[in-house]
């Protein structure tokens, strides 16, 4: 008898698929990606050319600073526009002055602006239409036309010349109350239900349950409240005349217009100015990819 031959367990190997080839992209596709890089490069150099003219133009000498005003690389580098900026000129106490005012005005809109979305967008209260359509009104009125009015109320209140007066008129601000409020009104009632069964009252939906959900426009609040506060010049020029209270914005407008001395004095005008971005473009930079993330707030049903 002939033995039956033995089927073989392993299947024979199949043929490798063939790599897929990348569609071949037309040459009118071609030139169009490449006009748009070059725009978008074009732009970007725009925007940042200033910046490097400043950084550069702080470390230059004020003879060199006058006849390159543009070059980006000086002649002779030097940091005497920072040693006169920190060893002579009351830069220290400005700088101390906006660091105070930013963080409680920073701290102060996060919680007021996001108490007053909550209401306007959670309670259901006679006049809140109204109320909202002044908060609308508000937005669209110039700060200037403001500043007398601003000036009088504060003048009369005993706040002139104060803290006080610098830092609680910006408190809150219609924009920021108008951002939490239609983020709250994007989040599920659903989530609120079972906490108010459980016995919960409204400030305690709003701070442990809401509030925590809204983190992404209370970023969004606390940098545009930080950037605004800081570089805030209108009201602290109708607010102070001390000298102890000058801010930066005011310190370094001083310094553009010749406090210091005669001549150009373009490098210490720029050192001040350069060292002002600084906090704002941190503060940018670390929380930029949480704006307005509104994936980090969904809610599963």
């Amino acid at each position: 008898m002939t033995a039956k031959p033995v089927a073989s367990d392993t299947a024979p190997p199949r043929p490798s698929a063939a790599p897929r080839r990348r569609p071949e992209r037309s040459t009118a596709t071609v030139v169009a990606t490449s006009v748009t890089y070059a725009v978008l490069i074009a732009i970007a150099i725009v925007y940042i050319m200033p910046f490097l003219i400043q950084v550069a133009t702080s470390f230059k000498t004020d003879p060199d600073a006058t006849a390159n005003p543009i070059a980006l690389i000086p002649a002779t580098w030097t940091t005497a526009a920072y040693q006169k900026l920190f060893g002579y000129s009351d830069f220290p106490t400005w700088f101390k002055n906006s660091a105070i005012v930013t963080i409680f005005v920073t701290l102060g809109r996060v919680f007021f602006d996001s108490l007053a979305g909550y209401a306007l967008a959670r309670l259901h209260f006679r006049g809140r239409g109204v109320v909202f359509a002044a908060l609308i009104a508000v937005m669209a009125v110039p700060a200037v036309v403001l500043m007398i009015p601003k000036f009088l109320v504060l003048n009369q209140l005993g706040m002139y010349d104060s803290y006080a007066g610098m830092i609680v008129p910006l408190l809150t601000d219609a924009a920021g109350v108008f951002i939490m409020k239609g983020f709250f009104e994007s989040i599920p009632q659903s989530v609120e239900e079972q906490a108010r069964i459980d016995g919960a009252g409204t400030f305690r939906l709003f701070w442990s349950i809401v509030l925590p959900m809204a983190r992404p426009a209370l970023i969004t609040i606390i940098i545009l409240s930080f950037q605004g506060s800081w570089n805030e010049l209108s009201h602290f020029i109708i607010s102070t005349q001390d000298p102890a209270l000058t801010t930066l914005t005011k310190g370094v407008a001083g310094l553009a217009s010749g406090q210091l001395s005669k001549g150009n004095q373009y490098p210490i005008k720029l050192a001040a100015a350069a060292i002002m971005t600084i906090p704002v473009a941190v503060m940018f930079f670390i929380f930029q990819k949480r704006i307005m993330n509104t994936s980090e707030g969904a809610v599963k049903e």
